[in-house]
């Protein structure tokens, strides 16, 4: 990550024709060592992508837009890196296809091999993306009222405290916010905590999320540290962990990740996105 010849976090020129090449993988089982997490992950899960800023020329030469929906599986071998997946989308703006079905062939099969593992790609229009994906406000509750004193910048698992008592909750902070592994760009979301066990310390856990804000890792690793910390420090039976998070590039992530049985998650936009 740290090789001079990484094409990543440095000025670039934008691509004039479509370019498969651009996509940059980045191993998931690196940060998930850091985690001591092996193959046998912990939990299931996907990273939602929605990608606004998508566009092609018909065979005609008239351009299309659309807004791509990408599930990246939580078991590929790979993720993308954000800049490069934007480069890469933005080398379809001068390429011509038959179809908008070419387009989402292609991108599958160029987001398939670069993730090395299962990809599932929707391509919409916008008035089929405003319908099928509102903005919409879960039933969870706010932490962020609490008024607590925060003097930890600093990412501390040890922040987290557990309270008496056996819960079923659904916990939500809008303060999270971490770095860019590769460019130290800021990176806003909102998270939703569910689960069910001992009930965990409200106070402690806004403490802990916002000591994500100055720490440097992309929203994916991030969203399995949570869980990771979540479920090392405070054993709940069943935890659901998901990061909406604003969109940079023309590109949101939206990982999650659960060890509760049929739980799936859903690509539900945030007012922030």
């Amino acid at each position: 990550m740290t090789d001079k010849t990484i094409p990543l976090g440095k000025e670039v020129s934008y691509p004039e024709e479509y370019d498969a090449s651009l996509l940059f993988p980045v191993a998931r089982q690196v940060k998930r060592d850091e985690l001591g997490l092996d193959k046998k992950l912990p939990f299931h899960g996907s990273d939602f992508w929605n990608g606004y800023e998508l566009s092609w020329l018909n065979k005609k030469g008239k351009p299309q837009v659309a807004i791509g929906v990408f599930e990246f599986a939580h078991d590929t071998a790979n993720i993308v890196e954000s800049k490069s997946f934007k480069l890469y989308l933005n080398s379809f703006n001068q390429a011509r296809f038959q179809s908008w079905e070419e387009v989402e062939k292609r991108l599958h099969h160029d987001l398939t091999k670069a993730a090395n593992g299962e990809i599932q790609v929707s391509l919409y229009s916008l008035s089929d993306y405003q319908q099928k994906f509102p903005v919409i406000q879960p039933e969870a509750m706010l932490i962020d009222e609490l008024d607590i004193e925060v003097k930890d910048y600093d990412y501390d698992a040890n922040l987290l405290k557990t309270d008496t008592g056996v819960v079923s909750e659904m916990l939500q902070s809008d303060l999270l916010k971490s770095n860019c592994l590769i460019t130290s760009q800021p990176d806003w979301a909102t998270v939703f905590i569910e689960y069910k066990g001992q009930q965990i310390n409200h106070e402690s856990l806004l403490r802990y999320l916002i000591s994500f804000r100055n720490h440097n890792e992309f929203h994916e690793q991030c969203v399995e540290r949570i869980f990771t910390d979540i479920m090392d420090l405070c054993q709940p039976e069943e935890l659901t962990v998901y990061a909406r998070y604003t969109r940079r590039g023309g590109l949101d992530i939206n990982p999650w990740r659960s060890n509760a049985k049929g739980h799936t998650g859903k690509n539900s936009r945030l007012v922030r996105q």
